[in-house]
């Protein structure tokens, strides 16, 4: 996983996590299951990502 995807992947699941503390403290659910919706997409691309890398580790391998 590149660096500048790490770094957008946690910026996003930080947005996420400010959009649903404020609509807890605001009241409004739809912001925090937006905040939540965020935060949900940000690690799915970290996992993807994390898949990328295993795959790309395995067929490094197979080159040895």
């Amino acid at each position: 996983m590149g660096t500048d995807d790490k770094i957008r992947n946690k910026a996003e699941e930080g947005t996420g996590k400010a959009k649903e503390a404020a609509g807890d403290a605001t009241g409004d659910d739809e912001l925090a299951a937006e905040g939540k919706s965020d935060q949900a997409k940000a690690k799915l691309k970290d996992a993807a990502e994390g898949v990328k890398d295993a795959a790309a580790d395995v067929r490094d391998a197979f080159k040895k």
